[in-house]
């Protein structure tokens, strides 16, 4: 049976989504249509949403589950009517932390999102910035500004990775492609050599590696099984050669890849996340 999941918030919701996605994951073969109602911040938009998730829960027989983030109380109380299993995570939290810090909670509407610091926030879009100028090895002139530069071979996860660490973490990230060319003689060119220090490999099964190169150019060189082999294996041995640290990304999240390559290289994030 398919169960109506809502992610409820006062501010944009990123928040309620990634807890409430985080506890609903554990949980195989769930089936769950998924709706997220941002900016709840009016007793009418709180009545509207309730009547949505009232009406989700009739359709699909069972009452819905809804995860939320809203920090007002009045806000809070009118979500008591709806019927569905409310999972409140400022409710279930602040009281235990007020105690422990001996202090009141402000219940300020979008702190977890705000702009307080905006030096903070500039750093973070400045690092964006740094890592969509030096995608795909566009250039290597501004490696010494790198905090971080991914390497690997074409189609192996280095931009989107890139830029979840950059949006992230606030890191200005570079990332640098082998391609079907080096192959022959595969070594590090004098621009990565020259920042060795920075360099983190991302390898991935031959196998998908041909799956995605396939989606993009079918009936290829570039795409066929031979090529994607040949190319994992020379890069993998330069990493091992040049003792560069590396992962690989076939079976693992891009949250899952930053994370390991944050501690492997001893990376502190410079920001707060989006």
């Amino acid at each position: 049976m398919k169960r109506s999941v809502f992610f409820i918030s006062d501010r944009t919701g990123i928040t309620a989504e990634a807890l409430g996605e985080a506890l609903i994951t554990q949980f195989d073969d769930f089936e769950r249509t998924e709706i997220t109602i941002p900016f709840i911040d009016t007793p009418e938009k709180a009545f509207k949403a309730v009547a949505q998730i009232n009406q989700a829960s009739k359709n699909d027989g069972i009452r819905a589950i809804v995860f939320d983030t809203i920090v007002t109380p009045d806000l809070r109380k009118i979500f008591k009517g709806a019927n569905a299993m409310m999972l409140d995570f400022f409710h279930t939290f602040i009281g235990p932390l007020e105690q422990e810090l001996g202090k009141e909670s402000s219940f300020t509407v979008g702190k977890t999102h705000s702009l307080n610091n905006v030096k903070a926030y500039d750093h973070r879009i400045e690092a964006v910035n740094f890592t969509l100028n030096n995608d795909d090895g566009a250039t290597t002139q501004n490696y010494k500004d790198a905090d971080l530069i991914l390497i690997g071979v074409s189609r192996c996860g280095k931009t989107p990775t890139s830029l979840y660490i950059s949006m992230q973490f606030g890191l200005k990230v570079a990332n640098y492609p082998f391609i079907a060319q080096d192959m022959d003689n595969l070594k590090l060119p004098k621009d990565l050599a020259l920042h060795k220090d920075k360099l983190f490999g991302l390898t991935i099964f031959p196998e998908r590696l041909h799956d995605i190169r396939t989606e993009r150019r079918a009936n290829s060189r570039y795409a066929s099984q031979q090529q994607c082999q040949l190319e994992v294996r020379a890069v993998e041995a330069l990493y091992r050669r040049e003792k560069i640290h590396f992962l690989n990304t076939t079976t693992r999240s891009i949250e899952e890849i930053s994370a390991k390559i944050l501690v492997k290289c001893k990376l502190s994030r410079h920001t707060s996340p989006l």
